[in-house]
């Protein structure tokens, strides 16, 4: 019988097949008709009365657009797309010719954005991209493909911002804990593209856009930034953001300058009526995937949630609590005072953590009564948030893993001969674009005996993880055997966690 690490790992695998860009846009887009063809959109039509446009931004952009150019075929006069630095030559070398353009494509292919963090290159990217849309007319229809990484790969600051400003900016936010929508309000309100910018820009053109989502509860004006999305937030949301991790008093003169100018509404959402945003990847749609797949392999499974977010100790802290009791469930002593304990640490983790769409008491309600006989299956998804104290090398994954796998090997010295020494435990964190922070992991896994093995090998997980460098800990192991590694996938949809127990 397969391993619970080769099943964590196949279900991972699964869950990120779904996403990938190709399958996913067949399914969403189809061209239909000769004399006037009509663009088929997960079932709203658009006539295509010219000419047909394609621009894109983001991690999976690559593989949108190669999937979208054969639907499109001769219709498409022109495109013009922004992806991460390096990707088509990593493509190459992994074999996936499917993400990559014909040789005599009429989409140009602008790489930027090295290590997600806006540069020159993406700078001139974003200026085609921006002449491009300037230049339409009424009859045109202008297809923007949007994922993951789209904010980096589409910077275009408002003057008299120059780039690494607004990149220094960004940074400082990131590294004081601010949560991707918070860094995306003040990323949109400083460009001229974001926040609806590029479809402002394209008016009249009639704009269809497809996105992969990779932000928690897919909000469209929080993807990328929203730049074909009326933005929900003013300059205030802006200001409160800085306020909050203590950088308003040391803005660039070029941003106060800006912030100062800008209109204190958001945009009437009446600006947009010639723009159609359409979600057609997500991470629910990978974990519904992976489900499929886990109770194929005789699994009983459960989604925890698509929104899994908060400090990486926390969501760790969360995660240790879970296994602990499901163990207790598997052994039977689930409605003992140790069960009733766990449970009540489980519920106010939970309350302080706040997880959209998280209801605890119905989740646990399902788990009533699961027996030993059949293995159990957890699923989650989202994006955790790590404050860097160290100047060591890891991503959240890494660290998320790390930290489980801590609290796991804590519990287990704790109790004599406890439910979680008699079950077999995986855990599994992974990033579905293949690359977890600086590193050629997407994730890592462990389980209840990984610390008592490092210690064997004279490794304190501790002072790993108080210097933020998870890889170098589980680089330590032979062949690297506890990291998940992917390559990259050419898709993004946040984080997918697997919690696998047998008795």
């Amino acid at each position: 019988s397969m391993s619970l690490r080769e099943h964590a790992l196949s279900l991972f695998r699964s869950a990120v097949g779904t996403v990938r860009p190709a399958p996913m846009l067949k399914r969403a887009l189809k061209l239909q008709g000769e004399g006037c063809p009509q663009l088929l959109v997960k079932g709203r039509v658009f006539p295509v009365k010219r000419d047909l446009y394609l621009v894109g931004f983001g991690k999976a952009v690559l593989g949108m657009a190669a999937a979208a150019e054969e639907i499109l075929g001769e219709h498409l006069m022109r495109g013009i797309i922004t992806v991460p630095l390096g990707i088509q030559e990593s493509l190459q070398r992994a074999g996936m010719q499917e993400m990559l353009l014909k040789p005599h494509s009429r989409i140009q292919v602008i790489e930027g954005a090295k290590n997600n963090l806006p540069d020159p290159e993406a700078l001139r990217g974003a200026g085609a991209i921006r002449e491009l849309a300037e230049g339409l007319t009424a009859d045109d229809l202008l297809l923007v493909l949007i994922s993951g990484g789209g904010s980096a790969l589409l910077p275009a600051p408002i003057p008299p911002i120059l780039l690494e400003e607004k990149e220094k900016l960004t940074k400082m936010l990131a590294s004081r804990g601010a949560a991707i929508q918070e860094l995306n309000t003040v990323r949109k309100t400083l460009s001229l593209l974001k926040g609806g910018g590029l479809a402002r820009l394209a008016y009249p053109a009639q704009v269809v856009s497809l996105i992969l989502s990779d932000v928690i509860g897919d909000p469209l004006d929080i993807i990328a930034s929203g730049p074909t999305a009326a933005s929900s937030h003013s300059v205030q949301d802006c200001h409160q953001i800085l306020a909050k991790y203590n950088l308003l008093h040391s803005l660039p003169e070029s941003v106060e300058t800006v912030l100062s100018s800008s209109p204190t509404k958001p945009t009437a959402a009446g600006d947009f009526s010639h723009v159609c945003n359409i979600i057609i990847g997500s991470n629910t749609l990978a974990l519904d995937e992976a489900k499929r797949q886990a109770e194929g392999l005789g699994y009983t499974t459960l989604i925890l949630s698509a929104a899994v977010c908060g400090d990486v100790g926390r969501v760790a802290m969360l995660y240790c609590q879970l296994i602990h009791l499901l163990c207790l469930g598997f052994t039977g002593l689930g409605d003992e005072p140790q069960g009733s304990e766990v449970r009540g640490n489980l519920l106010q983790l939970v309350a302080e953590l706040d997880i959209p769409g998280l209801n605890l008491a119905e989740f646990l309600q399902a788990l009533q009564g699961l027996g030993p006989d059949k293995p159990l299956c957890i699923l989650a998804g989202g994006e955790t948030t790590v404050q860097l104290q160290g100047t060591g090398k890891g991503g959240r994954n890494q660290e998320l893993a790390l930290r489980v796998g801590l609290g796991l090997h804590k519990a287990l010295s704790a109790e004599a001969s406890g439910p979680l020494g008699s079950c077999e435990v995986i855990f599994l964190s992974g990033g579905t674009d293949g690359q977890d922070g600086p590193t050629g992991a997407a994730g890592a896994f462990c389980g209840p005996e990984l610390v008592a093995e490092a210690l064997r090998e004279g490794l304190d997980a501790e002072s790993f993880l108080s210097n933020n460098d998870s890889y170098t800990f589980f680089s330590h192991f032979q062949r690297g055997r506890h990291l998940l590694v992917t390559g990259l996938t050419g898709t993004n949809v946040m984080d997918i966690q697997v919690v696998l127990i047998r008795a």
